[in-house]
């Protein structure tokens, strides 16, 4: 079987009339399923290895935020924030009869994940939190806001490739070009021009907030997962999620976990054989 036949594409509305998309990897088994929420300028594709590695063990759904992949992009560009991509998930939870899920967030699918366990008691069963916390360095937030809206083509997916090794090497130092390739597929779509360009709408970048530091707000919510598995993970070169933060989270979470990958920066693909395991393993504690 295909790749794209283990998955079926499902599309729903959000409250304002957007069609929104994901991925839905079916399972016959009764496990709580995983809904996969990925980063600012990333969509459904950063998870597709894990259906491959489930192999229907869960249902899996991979999101793809408004304005990514092949949701519609919004009206309004001040939609592009949280507490919209938490309504519009509460609403395809609703749509699929979904009570609870595990989280898996990305970066900023990992801040929707805090936000949702602390709107919706209950549905957040599980939480990966993936290279984020209540608290971000302000050196990482620059480096994403002086490259999100940045609207570059190419001719190829090797100039995509070279274009993301040279901007990024800090992040993924032992990536072959083979590595950039196949990250750089992730990140960016051809277009009917048969031009190369990043897959999301470019006005997400005029509601970002580059200041960073601590959110009383996000540390407030992170408390909704204290009882709940939570597995912390942190790129060990990451310039956005300090170990110091990390720790500190760990105070917050009865259940919480911390896991470093190694020679990785901003963020794990979650496809290391370290974030793998550390996957498994808060998998084993959930039902």
């Amino acid at each position: 079987m295909s790749q794209s036949e283990k998955y079926e594409d499902v599309y729903w509305k959000s409250e304002d009339g957007l069609k929104l998309h994901c991925r839905d990897y079916p399972s016959d088994s009764d496990a709580t399923p995983i809904i996969c929420v990925p980063g600012l300028t990333r969509n459904a594709r950063d998870f597709a290895h894990l259906g491959d590695w489930l192999s229907g063990d869960r249902r899996i759904i991979m999101v793809n935020l408004r304005g990514r992949g092949m949701s519609e992009y919004a009206k309004d560009t001040a939609t592009y924030h949280p507490k919209t991509y938490i309504a519009d998930i509460a609403a395809l939870m609703d749509y699929l009869a979904l009570p609870k899920a595990v989280f898996f967030g990305t970066s900023l699918g990992g801040i929707v994940t805090m936000v949702m366990a602390s709107a919706h008691p209950g549905r957040v069963a599980g939480a990966l939190l993936n290279d984020i916390g209540p608290e971000t360095d302000p050196t990482g937030l620059q480096r994403i806001a002086d490259s999100v809206g940045q609207g570059r083509s190419f001719e190829t997916w090797a100039h995509a490739a070279r274009d993301m090794a040279d901007s990024s090497s800090d992040i993924f130092p032992d990536f072959t070009l083979k590595d950039w390739i196949a990250l750089a597929k992730k990140l960016y779509a051809m277009n009917s021009s048969g031009r190369i360009k990043l897959d999301y709408d470019m006005k997400i970048a005029e509601p970002f907030d580059s200041k960073g530091g601590g959110s009383g707000a996000l540390w407030k919510a992170l408390e909704a997962l204290e009882s709940i598995p939570t597995l912390v993970l942190r790129g060990e070169l990451s310039d956005l999620f300090s170990e110091t933060v990390a720790r500190q989270m760990l105070e917050k979470l009865d259940q919480g976990i911390l896991v470093t990958v190694p020679r990785v920066g901003h963020a794990p693909t979650l496809e290391e054989p370290v974030s793998l395991d550390a996957i498994a393993q808060l998998l084993k504690r959930i039902a």
